[in-house]
This record gives structure tokens, C-alpha cells and sequence, in this order.
């Protein structure tokens, strides 16, 4: 399969879906941030970057370990509510960059993270990017909550629901952690890679916020969104216990130190 490419239209997706991001998309464990500033020797306060910080749910664990984070985000919509969310935490600040192009200061980041967003990239020039501002040596972690789509009824279903009715849901889902590109973007130098079990547990509206907030189901007014609105009612009602359902997923993370 080849590399990844960018997507010309990715920072447009989200534009409309910002507050359902928010809202009902899961976080990332804690012990992610323990991990790589464990692993990396990161005093406190040492500086992450995150780029595609969105709303900022990926900053959170970094912050709340003690370190200082700025989220690079070129969707507008994204960055303001990622501002909001994480107005109360003082070593939080966010920049209009993209990976390619982050305004970042060379060699003024101590970790570089990628959360949920690197299959968006021009993996050459962010590379690039990367190796410039980062001190050395480069440290860097590439991070996805992969759901998990089988084994129950409620899982399979919604994969099934996404399948149908998801507008290239295929394709973006295959691409989240390919790892010839992760290695393109390491330099082809040996990382490693963690999990982390993530389930959360979603009532009804936080579970319709859900899907609307993947950038590849119809948005409301969408021709198809009221059928897919309707499928989802079944599977949840089914599935629930006191109101909520279970959404498993498997924080992965790909990390080491790219290569000059």
C-alpha cells in the first residue's frame, strides 16, 4: 500500500463538528504522558508540541503531568475550542501552524506528539518540520485511540454503521496507523510501541455526538443523516446498561527518536 498523503481539504473537516469533538470524543490515558516523560528523561515544565491538538484533548494528560504544551492546529473552529477547554491551564498555549509549517522556533521543543492527526500529514514535510524544531535528540510519539470494532454486538453494529453510511470511512480508518509511514516519519530507525486500554462509557446524546463528530459521517442536513440517526437508536438500546454504553477502544503510541 503506498505512504500516506495529506489530505488538501483535512483542515476544513472539523470546522463544523468542533463542539461534538469536544464534547464526546474519548481522552487519553494518563499514563501515556508517564510513560514518554519517564522515557525520555522530560523534567517539568520541559516543552511538548502537539500538532493537530484539535480541542485540546491530547494536550490534557501532558499538562496535567506538569509539562508545558503547545497545540499547533490550523482549523480555526478547533483551536478556539481547544482554547476554551483548556483556558484554566497556564502552561497551555496554541498557534495557527500546521505540521508542515508549525511558526515554532528551531530547536524549542523537547517532545513533539502527534495525536490522532498524523494520517492528515505530508509525512515528508513534517518530517522536515520536526527535525527543525526539535532539540536533540529528536523525540517524538505518534498516538492513536483505535476503537475496537469487534466482539460484541454493540461494537460490531457500529462498525457496521459506519461502513454504510460513512462518506471514505474505509480508507481514513486504514490509514491510522500504517506503519511504513510511521517508519517514513522515524527515519526508518527502530521505535517502539505501547498500548493502553481507553473504554468509555457514553450515554445516548454523548453517543450521537460521537458520530457526528467523525468528519466522514453526513452532518446534519445530510441526505443520509437522519437514516443513520435512526440506525444508531437500536444498537444503543440494545446494548445499554443504566442508560450507557461501553465504546472500547486501545490507546496505541508509536515512540522513539527520529533520525537526522
Amino acid at each position: 500500500m503506498p505512504p500516506m498523503r495529506a489530505d488538501d481539504h483535512a483542515t476544513e473537516r472539523f470546522t463544523d463538528r468542533a463542539g461534538d469533538y469536544a464534547a464526546a470524543r474519548p481522552g487519553y490515558p494518563a499514563a501515556i504522558a508517564t510513560l514518554l516523560a519517564t522515557e525520555f528523561g522530560l523534567a517539568p515544565g520541559a516543552v511538548v508540541a502537539d500538532l493537530g491538538s484539535g480541542t485540546g484533548l491530547s494536550c490534557e494528560p501532558f499538562l496535567r503531568a506538569g509539562l508545558g504544551v503547545v497545540g499547533v492546529e490550523p482549523n480555526d473552529a478547533m483551536r478556539a475550542q481547544g482554547d476554551r477547554q483548556l483556558a484554566g491551564l497556564a502552561a497551555f498555549r496554541s498557534v495557527a501552524g500546521r505540521a508542515e509549517a508549525t511558526t515554532l522556533p528551531a530547536a524549542s521543543v523537547d517532545l513533539l506528539v502527534a495525536a490522532q492527526a498524523f494520517h492528515w500529514f505530508d509525512i515528508g514535510a513534517a518530517r522536515v518540520e520536526a527535525l527543525r524544531i526539535l532539540k536533540r535528540p529528536a523525540h517524538a510519539a505518534l498516538i492513536w485511540n483505535d476503537r475496537v470494532a469487534t466482539g460484541s454486538a454493540f461494537a460490531e453494529g457500529y462498525e457496521r454503521l459506519l461502513l454504510d453510511f460513512g462518506i471514505g470511512y474505509a480508507q481514513i480508518h486504514h490509514r491510522h496507523a500504517h506503519e511504513d509511514s510511521v517508519a517514513a516519519f522515524f527515519g526508518h530507525r527502530g521505535f517502539r510501541v505501547a498500548e493502553f486500554p481507553n473504554p468509555t462509557e457514553l450515554d445516548h446524546d454523548t453517543l450521537l455526538a460521537r458520530l457526528n463528530s467523525a468528519s466522514y459521517v453526513p452532518a446534519p442536513g445530510h441526505p443520509d443523516h437522519a437514516a443513520m440517526v435512526a440506525r444508531l437508536r437500536p444498537l444503543f438500546d440494545i446494548a445499554q446498561q443504566g442508560g450507557r454504553v461501553t465504546m472500547d477502544y486501545v490507546a496505541r503510541v508509536f515512540f522513539g527518536a527520529l533520525a537526522d
